[in-house]
């Protein structure tokens, strides 16, 4: 009796279910264990097929072997409980329902055998009972094609192929069918694709797969042949045709010749990991497990501790599968520090990976987050940015002012490195509107209030002189060539083009000459002369604006000033510079009269026209 009880808890701890006892109608004179429903779920079954219940009890033979139950004096009988009932029902066996050692078999099953079945083991001193459910799938009920098996067929089992080897595929229970009958039982095999797109019956579209007997070989493993194939069992008992289906889940992984040891992609040798204290920290792990249909496992150790064993609440783990990829898993494992102190920085953690073709272990090395200042960094950057936006702007607005500062500061005065005797010579229309804006504005200002050395031919030259010699000497002797460009610039005489075609050629042979074009008024360029238009891509244009560009300050002659010679001199300098201006002029006037015989008493007294020009 002391056997039989530690058997019985020996099936309580390996079935999981805890029994309750019951008393019983069969047998009247013991009480009967009642172990419950079965946890492996209800049996389905389709309307018109062969069957079977296989008793849970002997789901476990170290508990209960029906052999060895049998020698014993145990006896086995079914019970059935239909829907809609309270009571036990006992089986009336026939050609249709019939047992078979641990077996009730249906052949074939009907609708109305859905319901419960209990099968029980007993003697008479002991018994022991567990309940199933049975589902007859009624076929009206199903959408159910011409070509292919019940979609509810009963998955037999899982099958792994590798890719590009061969694989004999067994229908399952195709041996229990054997047992029913004097005949070979006759199969037929259906392939369903993975998407379920379409459902083929045996003969394939290809040769790879050919059926010898009940089995389908497979020569060579392809992708496309994954999927659910079925097998359709037909046999014959007792002069009735039956048949049973079942489905095998057939997945490609890959070849057996390719490497099967796990390896750790996450982290690498050389990573390490930056932690902060006082914050929750999680250490990644990912292992490489190649298919081998066999154990596999990953974890982590803390100073060669495993979580369980170094029972810290602060530190866990969450293990979950990232990629699956023909059969290789990648599988992920993050360890969880909850709030990381300083000595936990000086703790060794190791992550492992392990199946049946080897093990590998790999430290995870930690250093300490260095702190920023984010606050003072922060400041920092945006006063830079703020800086740098208001220079911007300041150099968009006033660049001209500050070009012209930096000339004053730095730039180099031209009268102490060349030997130049004018600092502009002015070219313009003779006859026009634009002779008046030169010779009231523009000579004004130039040489007034900014000091520069201006030559305007018919003013400078002597008379006598030929035209073409005299244009090209002043053009050469000037370190300016300004072109009041307008509408009938070069178009009412050669002097205007002989000028710009004398500063265009001494730009290109010398260096020190520059030309600047000032637009008087608005023109279109097409109607510039030909040596205009070449010269405007290399030229600097300064446009006058009417009275906006009046005032010394505007924005015409600071944009003028950036383009002359940069003119730093002392008051001396400018006082000694304008009596030498004077004296030429005067000498040019005495000159111009004594050759036309004229005498006036103006010029009699010099002093007086220098005080004047003074």
């Amino acid at each position: 009796m002391a056997s039989f009880i530690s058997t019985l808890l020996l099936f309580i701890v390996t079935v999981g279910i805890t029994p309750a006892v019951s008393q019983s109608s069969h047998p009247p004179e013991s009480m009967c264990y009642d172990w419950g429903v079965s946890s492996e779920g209800a049996v389905s079954v389709m309307e018109g097929e062969a069957g079977w219940l296989s008793c849970p009890l002997f789901s476990h033979p170290s508990v209960y072997n029906y052999t060895s139950t049998q020698s014993a004096g145990h006896n086995l009988f079914w019970y059935r409980l239909p829907e809609g009932h309270d009571l036990e029902q006992p089986i009336t066996y026939s050609s249709r329902l019939s047992k078979d050692r641990e077996r009730l078999w249906l052949q074939p099953a009907t609708v109305e055998d859905t319901g419960q079945y209990i099968c029980m083991l007993r003697n008479k001193s002991s018994c022991s009972k567990i309940a199933m459910h049975l589902k007859v799938l009624r076929r009206d009920e199903l959408a159910l094609t011409s070509d292919c098996p019940p979609p509810v067929a009963v998955v037999g089992a899982q099958v792994a192929i590798p890719l590009q080897e061969g694989w004999t595929l067994n229908c399952p229970d195709l041996q229990d069918a054997a047992k029913m009958t004097n005949s070979t039982p006759l199969v037929t095999w259906y392939h369903v694709k993975t998407d379920g797109s379409r459902c083929y019956k045996y003969p394939f579209w290809n040769t790879d797969r050919q059926q010898k007997g009940a089995s389908l070989e497979f020569y060579v493993m392809l992708d496309p042949y994954q999927g659910l194939y079925y097998c359709t069992v037909s046999y014959l008992r007792k002069g009735k045709t039956l048949n049973f289906t079942r489905s095998i889940n057939v997945t490609a992984v890959y070849p057996t010749t390719l490497p099967k040891e796990p390896d750790i992609l996450h982290p690498t040798e050389d990573q390490v990991f930056t932690v902060e204290q006082n914050t929750e920290v999680r250490l990644v792990c990912r292992g490489l497990f190649p298919y081998l249909n066999s154990l596999w496992d990953i974890w982590w150790t803390v100073d060669g501790k495993t979580l369980d064993k170094l029972n810290n609440p602060r530190f866990s783990k969450t293990n979950r599968q990232v990629k699956y990829d023909y059969g290789d898993r990648i599988e992920e494992s993050v360890l969880v520090i909850k709030d990381f102190q300083s000595e936990d920085l000086n703790r060794e953690y190791n992550c492992s990976v392990r199946n049946d073709r080897g093990s590998k272990s790999r430290r995870a090395q930690l250093e300490k987050e260095v702190s920023l200042p984010s606050m003072e960094l922060g400041c920092g950057l945006g006063v830079t940015l703020v800086l740098m936006l208001l220079l911007f702007v300041v150099y968009h607005v006033f660049w001209l002012e500050l070009l012209l500062l930096y000339r004053s500061w730095f730039g180099t005065d031209e009268r102490h490195t060349d030997d130049k005797e004018y600092d502009v010579y002015i070219s313009y229309a003779r006859n026009s509107e634009e002779e008046q804006f030169v010779l009231s504005t523009l000579r004004r200002v130039l040489e007034n209030e900014l000091g520069y050395s201006v030559c305007i031919f018919d003013r400078d030259s002597l008379p006598g002189g030929t035209i073409t010699d005299e244009t090209l000497s002043f053009v050469a002797r000037s370190r300016r060539l300004l072109v009041v460009v307008s509408p009938g610039y070069a178009s009412q005489g050669s002097q205007a083009l002989l000028e710009l075609k004398a500063g265009i050629d001494g730009m290109a042979l010398d260096g020190h000459l520059r030309v600047i074009l000032v637009q008087y008024k608005p023109s279109r360029r097409q109607g510039w002369v030909r040596e205009l238009r070449r010269a405007r891509v290399a030229l600097a244009l300064v446009c006058w604006q009417g009275e906006k560009s009046r005032e010394l300050t505007s924005r015409f002659w600071k944009r003028l000033r950036v383009e002359l010679p940069v003119r730093r001199v002392s008051s001396r300098e400018e006082e000694e510079s304008s009596k030498e201006v004077a004296l030429m002029r005067l000498h040019s006037q005495n000159s111009t009269n004594s050759q036309t015989g004229l005498i006036t008493n103006t010029v009699k007294d010099p002093q007086k026209v220098l005080n004047s020009a003074a």
